[in-house]
């Protein structure tokens, strides 16, 4: 040797050993790595590969788009993400309100923007006259803004009753779910469950009086306040019953009761605004009346009848009202089993309230599937199995979910009963 010294070479034996040690400790470095990453790194990393596949599939279905009644043929993305109930709310952004209600040629309530509420529309008019951004684009920017800040507040919830890595998982289901699309077009389902996950996020904390100023926007926003006014309600029971174990101080009960009340009021607020400016004291429901009237014609709204109505019409063979029975005892197993117990009993509340909500007021046809967003974070009982197989299997379920979703509800194929 040039120095000397005689230098031993590794064997391959050595080798294999040093490359063994050094597998485990890559492994360890990168969970050390992602223990260091932040919890809101980690969230909106899964919110944007969601947007990732969303976008993807609605830039297919953009291009393979022929004419319609909103858009050229292949229209770009932000005008096809504002076809349907976007359309509406492009209107109430630029002229507002009609002050009288739109009949039909027999003389009943019509279409109208009164379906609509104020907060989505009159935001993203406000950032158009701020930025100059034109409505479309700005209408996605502000669902995707919001659709992002629910995933965060999500983990947040759910970390209150679920390990670290199931909370995030939740939030994985909720940013692929069927119905995910919608959190990127011009409608206002994102920022609703913003708002809606802000306030079960407090619920959960008990912090019942910070909850009102996002039930006032959420109020205006989406319907669903009488759910949550009902969920908060069950809440307040609930503690009553357990008081002996969880003490329940008397100003909390105030603030509870508070709490329960306004929102319940708040949740007949945009009613008495239609009816005010209007002078017809029904105008919010009967406008709402008219999306129905092409499946079962008209007349009055009577709670819990419509799902009936709805067995009946899609369903003629007789089938419709078993069928209606067994998904309602298979939500309430779900809410009751073993997996449903692991999100808690405010979360499971909620569940309940809202579905209750649906049944009472609601038609069920194609924007079914648009009107159970708001039960998103029930989606944490799909998360509870840590099988690799469920997990990956309900996420590549979900995402193809998404597809028939588009295929089916936005899409527009010629003549189309499915508006989302």
């Amino acid at each position: 040797m040039a120095d000397g010294l005689s230098v031993r070479q590794p064997t391959r034996a050595s080798s294999e050993t040093a490359g063994g040690a050094a597998g485990p400790r890559g492994r360890r470095a990168l969970v050390v790595r992602y223990r260091l990453t932040p919890w809101w790194a980690r969230v909106l990393v899964v919110f944007a590969l969601s947007r990732v596949v969303s976008t993807t599939l609605l830039l297919g279905f953009a291009r393979a788009q022929g004419p319609n009644a909103w858009t050229l043929p292949s229209p770009d993305y932000p005008s096809f993400a504002t076809i349907w109930d976007g359309h509406w709310y492009y209107i109430i952004s630029v002229v507002g309100y009609p002050t009288t209600l739109p009949t039909t040629a027999d003389g009943r309530v019509g279409e109208s923007a009164w379906a609509f509420m104020p907060v989505y529309p009159f935001t993203v008019r406000a950032l158009t006259e701020l930025t100059g951004v034109p409505f479309a684009p700005m209408a996605v920017a502000v669902s995707v803004a919001c659709a992002a800040a629910t995933a965060l507040l999500l983990y947040r919830l759910m970390r209150h009753v679920l390990p670290e890595g199931t909370a995030l998982f939740t939030v994985a289901l909720f940013c692929f779910s069927p119905v995910s699309p919608l959190l990127q077009v011009a409608y206002a389902e994102s920022m609703f469950l913003m708002l809606l996950c802000g306030c079960l996020l407090l619920l959960v904390r008990r912090q019942y009086l910070p909850m009102l100023p996002l039930v006032a926007a959420l109020s205006f926003t989406r319907p669903g306040a009488l759910a949550l006014a009902l969920a908060i309600g069950l809440h307040a029971v609930h503690r009553w019953f357990r008081r002996a174990d969880d003490p329940f101080p008397r100003r909390e009960m105030i603030a509870v009761s508070v709490s329960a009340g306004a929102t319940a009021l708040l949740g007949v607020g945009w009613l008495i605004v239609a009816g005010l400016v209007t002078g017809r004291p029904d105008a919010y429901t009967a406008t709402e009346l008219a999306w129905r009237a092409p499946y079962v014609g008209h007349g009055p709204l009577v709670p819990f009848t419509p799902w009936i109505q709805g067995a009946g019409y899609w369903f003629p063979s007789g089938l419709g009202i078993p069928l209606l029975v067994l998904v309602v005892v298979g939500f309430a197993a779900l809410l009751l089993g073993p997996w449903g117990r692991r999100i808690g009993v405010d979360l499971r509340l909620w569940g309940l309230a809202y579905a209750l909500y649906l049944l009472a007021v609601f038609f069920p046809q194609s924007s079914t599937w648009r009107l159970l967003m708001p039960l998103f974070p029930l989606l944490g009982i799909l998360a509870v199995p840590r099988s690799r197989v469920w997990r990956v299997g309900l996420l590549v379920a979900f995402v193809a979910g998404q597809f028939a979703w588009l295929y089916f509800s936005w899409w527009v194929d010629g003549y189309d009963w499915t508006p989302p």
